[in-house]
């Protein structure tokens, strides 16, 4: 009587190898879903109300004062929540390469979380968000995005080169408009890429409402306290943190040399 193999005999090679793609699969999901969980969670889309035009004769002064959420730092990898998002303020990482991060065009696929940008923003910074469902991720949109990053001025106050400390440009899903530029403790919501629209938010609030000097700079006057023509909150309320305090746990580190501007494409490496 001649032996018949079983069906797992006969099989037992292709049974094993699919079983170990089997368990690859279940490892790389797995993995993948642990390293693509956001490491901040937000309470509330920050949606301001717009207000009435400036009056007759008055001076408009874009953007909307943003509660703030402390400054402390926080070790890298901590899950961060933020009452508002896009935060302008909040908890961050303080470790060279994770926070601040390098200031460059981040595409849509590379990793900038806030905890990493709102450092810079601590330190003066302006950071510009889009949206990963909108222009903003697009071919178009991303070399619009790189223009403004290549032609981005020396900063108002202190005349720093752009790639210093900002500007930061990553994307950020966690807003109401496709676009927001932030400067510390007040946010520009942009329904598109109004470059103008930024550059005067710029001129107009940056490195006025950062906690910590930047390292060389000479020291600065608060912002005027005129009632703001914008409609947004005025720069004296309450909610503002003062330029020329800081209640941080200590110093922060921040970078001492500008950086180049690698393609969107490279993303730094926390150390």
């Amino acid at each position: 009587m001649t032996y018949r193999k079983s069906f797992v005999e006969r099989y037992r090679s292709a049974l094993i190898g699919l079983a170990l793609i089997a368990a690859v699969a279940l490892i790389g999901g797995f993995v993948f879903t642990s390293a693509s969980a956001a490491a901040y969670e937000c309470s509330t889309r920050f949606d301001p109300t717009p207000s009435a035009p400036p009056a007759a004769g008055s001076s408009s002064r874009p953007g909307y004062v943003q509660e703030s959420m402390g400054q402390a730092h926080v070790a890298v990898g901590d899950k961060v929540p933020y009452t508002f998002c896009p935060p302008a303020s909040g908890r961050h990482y303080n470790r060279q390469g994770a926070g601040p991060i390098a200031a460059r065009l981040y595409g849509p696929g590379d990793g900038a979380s806030p905890q990493g940008w709102v450092h810079n923003l601590e330190h003066g910074a302006l950071v510009l968000l889009y949206r990963g469902d909108g222009e903003g991720a697009t071919d178009a949109g991303q070399t619009a995005l790189r223009s403004l990053f290549d032609t981005f001025p020396d900063s108002p106050l202190c005349g720093l080169k752009a790639g210093v400390i900002g500007p930061v440009i990553a994307r950020f899903d966690e807003m109401t408009t496709p676009y927001a530029a932030i400067v510390w403790g007040r946010v520009l919501p942009l329904q598109a890429l109004d470059g103008q629209a930024i550059l005067d938010f710029w001129e107009a609030w940056g490195e006025r409402t950062n906690p910590e000097e930047q390292q060389g700079c000479e020291p600065r006057t608060a912002p005027s306290t005129a009632p703001d023509a914008s409609g947004s909150p005025s720069a004296s309320s309450p909610s503002e943190p003062s330029p020329a305090s800081s209640t941080s746990p200590g110093a922060s580190s921040v970078p001492s040399s500008p950086s180049a501007a690698p393609s969107p494409a490279a993303s730094p490496s926390a150390s």
